[in-house]
């Protein structure tokens, strides 16, 4: 997350000196990819690199080159989640870090639960379904991964809102059994108590809708340099959207499934009686 405010900020500064990406590129004697990619936050921040470009981009006062490098040094820091990289993703780390950064997170999810309000045995269940060939070993490492994320929700300052619009076949479709079904939506119920998680349903009834293509997950941040970012996941990696066009696509399909499901309001009821039926 901070390596994406750096790179923003050298983006401005460069553009402030009217400087392209090659001529940026010349000053490092590296190619214009690889200061796009510093801009885009998909490299990390070498320090020397970061000092030329700021004295090239006309900064010279050596208290602000110093405070840029401290942060670039932070930035370059492992996140707490570098600790499971063994069985984590490299494209998945990135998401990661945006949910722990993000102010409001909202989210589409037509398959199952989201990550986020998982129980243990639920999480399990549908891991084990998604990596059939992995040792049970690294499906409890996902699975301590996964509940260690949660703690963002309870955590005591700047707790993110969470908005979740599901389908309804994410509370029908049986995970892991009867019990473990149970105790998923009983703990859903349990999350309608906190006052920044907000869960809908999109109810069978409601007909089709304009997100039928799969789930995606919207981050906001408090960081004025960082625009919206949408992400959407397939079976081989994830892709994250930061272009205006593309992320008002995402939100204006949440904003009318959020119309078209039950209000908020009435999802504890209707999980208490779902539960009731199993």
């Amino acid at each position: 997350m901070l390596r994406m405010v750096l790179g923003k900020r050298l983006q401005d500064l460069r553009e402030k000196a009217g400087l392209g990406y090659e001529e940026a590129g010349r000053a490092l004697d590296v190619t214009h990819a690889t200061i796009r990619r510093m801009e885009k936050a998909e490299v990390g921040l070498k320090l020397p690199y970061v000092e030329k470009l700021l004295t090239t981009y006309g900064i010279t006062a050596p208290e602000e080159i110093g405070g840029f490098l401290a942060l670039a040094r932070e930035a370059n820091r492992p996140g707490w989640w570098h600790s499971f990289r063994d069985v984590l993703p490299d494209w998945f780390s990135a998401f990661v870090s945006l949910e722990g950064e993000a102010a409001v997170i909202r989210a589409y999810e037509p398959h199952y639960v989201p990550g986020l309000l998982q129980t243990p045995d639920y999480a399990g269940a549908v891991l084990r379904a998604g990596l059939p060939h992995a040792a049970s070993a690294e499906i409890e490492r996902l699975v301590a991964l996964r509940i260690e994320r949660q703690s963002l929700l309870t955590r005591a300052e700047a707790a993110p809102l969470l908005w979740v619009v599901m389908d309804e076949t994410v509370l029908r479709r049986p995970i892991g059994g009867r019990a473990v079904m149970r105790d998923q939506l009983g703990a859903l119920i349990e999350t309608t108590e906190l006052s920044n998680v907000r869960l809908q349903v999109i109810p069978f009834t409601a007909g089709p809708h304009p997100a039928m293509y799969g789930p995606f997950h919207i981050f906001r941040f408090q960081v004025q340099e960082l625009p919206d970012i949408a992400y959407s996941e397939s079976l081989v990696g994830g892709v994250y959207f930061d272009e205006r066009d593309d992320v008002s696509t995402f939100l204006e399909a949440l904003d009318r499934m959020c119309a078209q499901a039950a209000p908020a309001h009435s999802t504890k009821a209707i999980l208490d009686g779902m539960r009731k039926e199993i």
